[in-house]
């Protein structure tokens, strides 16, 4: 009795010490993926690239006069902010720091392991994006203390980031070159919803990143006008190699956020600083043919716009206010009419042809170089033009008609738009031509080049505002905690910077009531 007792017991320990061993080994899930890989890690990614640019673009629009609030004294318009525990304005330093966080860590570490180069090189580019978005929105970033095993991390300076942003770039560059390895097409495709799978595309917007960063440098003594329009001319060749993000639709999450199920833009209208823009007031003689596919006109048929920080309602007659971005007075249904970028299938540019044309044309016209900046400025308008036309061609329930080669002619032969005489360009016509083209999603690079001409500075030519008719609000209408002064930076992210990391944000004036109004690093000399 006493062997069979003793059998039994020894039977029932090493069925538990099996049974303990499976039980006990928690990192193995057998419903699931243990690693995923580096490919499939690339799309959410690249997602929240779009999202977060557009969800904090929402505020920035704001600054930069894309649109306005429609109550009296929106807090945006104002230069404001919501003030914590809100959150809103934190998209950017969350995409730097959380959605590009672990994820890429993990799929550029398995990407360098698998030698998967251009894989590598795209995760790079990435972070590249991260921080650069970051620094240009935020100003100072933590960089140099990242994984570091600390309770607080210290900030590094705005100019420290954009030499790290150069040195992602030139890694990134440096993998796409790449031949050897297990470089696969098909293979990144699967994962990536903006070039599918070509390398040679993403070696290209490297090279235009490398181009934006020292574009914004023009305030600085080391301004290296050569420097950037070589990276341009190894950037974009065309519309072609423009860099859209796909949106689907038929739900939410595949829909675009400016889209008309997403309803993120209902009660937004466009400025009276933009419309000018268009409708031949800061451009005499003739009216952009552009402003009827991107916009809508009001219910009077005149295209007006709001003054930020007034109330939709000073507009009168009723008749002249303008409508929402999908033409309706009141509540956008998902039936309701697309246009330009405001549509649920509309694509979303990360970069484009245009944009990368204005910078060149602006850094040749620093330098002398006349010819170089008015091929680079007329090539600009012109792609912008064909892009408003591609564009509304894929929204399915636009109404808006093609631009015709006519009417893209007459516009660039007009003297107010394209000089007579290369010594007639100035450095208004690229700035505000480059603003057009930016419009809606181009937030952060439009507002870095107000910032750079200190929203209001004077064109050296012309001795008038660079950004025509460009007025922020008078001071008694800017927020209070402002105090009189106009923005220069989002605060960073409340949830993780004001309740983590206070000491460390004290020190560079985090906590100032006007800490927002202290000009970045590439502001001034």
């Amino acid at each position: 009795m006493k062997k069979m007792i003793y059998t039994v017991f020894v039977m029932f320990v090493l069925l538990m010490a099996a049974g303990c061993k499976k039980w006990l080994d928690v990192n193995e899930n057998p419903n699931g993926p243990e690693k995923v890989s580096p490919n499939l890690l690339l799309a959410p990614m690249l997602y929240y690239v779009v999202q977060a640019d557009q969800w904090d673009g929402r505020y920035v629009g704001k600054y930069i006069q894309n649109w306005s609030g429609t109550g009296d004294k929106d807090i945006w318009d104002t230069m404001g902010y919501q003030p914590p525990p809100v959150d809103n304005g934190g998209e950017t330093w969350k995409l730097a720091y959380i959605f590009l966080g672990k994820n890429l860590s993990d799929m550029m570490r398995d990407a360098e392991a698998e030698k998967r180069w251009d894989v590598l090189g795209v995760g790079y580019i990435l972070k590249a994006i991260g921080f650069q978005r970051a620094t240009d929105m935020h100003g100072e970033l933590i960089i140099k203390q990242i994984g570091q095993d600390r309770t607080s991390f210290d900030y590094d300076s705005q100019e420290y980031a954009y030499e790290e942003v150069r040195k992602l770039l030139d890694t990134a560059i440096v993998n796409l070159q790449r031949i050897d390895g297990t470089i696969s097409k098909s293979y990144l495709a699967k994962g990536d919803l903006v070039y599918n799978g070509a390398k040679e595309q993403w070696l290209k917007f490297a090279y235009g990143m490398m181009a934006i960063n020292l574009s914004h440098l023009t305030n600085k003594s080391t301004f290296d006008a050569d420097k950037v329009i070589e990276y341009v001319d190894k950037s974009f060749t065309g519309n072609v190699d423009n860099a859209l993000y796909t949106f689907t639709g038929g739900q939410s999450a595949l829909s675009n956020f400016w889209g008309q199920r997403r309803a993120n833009l209902n009660a937004f209208r466009q400025t009276e600083f933009f419309v000018n823009l268009l409708n031949g007031t800061a451009f005499p003689g003739i009216v952009d043919p552009r402003m009827s596919r991107m916009i809508w006109p009001s219910p009077s048929g005149i295209y007006k716009g709001i003054q930020p920080t007034f109330a939709l309602t000073t507009i009168s007659p009723a008749a002249d206010r303008p409508p929402t971005f999908f033409n309706t007075v009141g509540n956008v249904l998902e039936s309701s009419p697309g246009r330009y970028l405001f549509d649920d299938v509309a694509k979303i540019p990360l970069m484009t042809y245009s944009q990368l044309q204005f910078i060149k044309a602006e850094a040749a016209l620093r330098k002398g170089y006349l010819p170089v900046a008015m091929d680079a400025y007329k090539k600009g308008i012109d792609a912008h033009i064909d892009f408003v036309n591609t564009t509304n061609s894929r929204v399915p329930t636009g109404t808006a008609s093609q631009i015709s080669a006519t009417e893209k002619a007459a516009y660039l032969s007009n003297v107010n738009i394209v000089p007579a005489a290369e010594t007639q360009l100035t450095l208004s016509h690229i700035l505000c031509q480059k603003y057009i083209a930016q419009f809606a999603w181009g937030f952060l690079e439009t507002w870095t080049d107000l910032r750079r001409f200190h929203y209001t500075d004077l064109d050296p030519k012309t001795n008038q505002q660079v950004f025509r008719g460009f007025a922020p609000p008078d001071v008694s209408r800017l927020s209070a905690d402002n105090l009189g002064k106009v923005v220069y930076r989002f605060r960073p992210r409340y949830a993780s910077e004001y309740v983590w990391n206070i000491e460390a944000l004290k020190k560079i004036g985090g906590t100032d009531i006007d800490f927002t109004t202290k000009p970045t690093w590439f502001v001034n000399p």
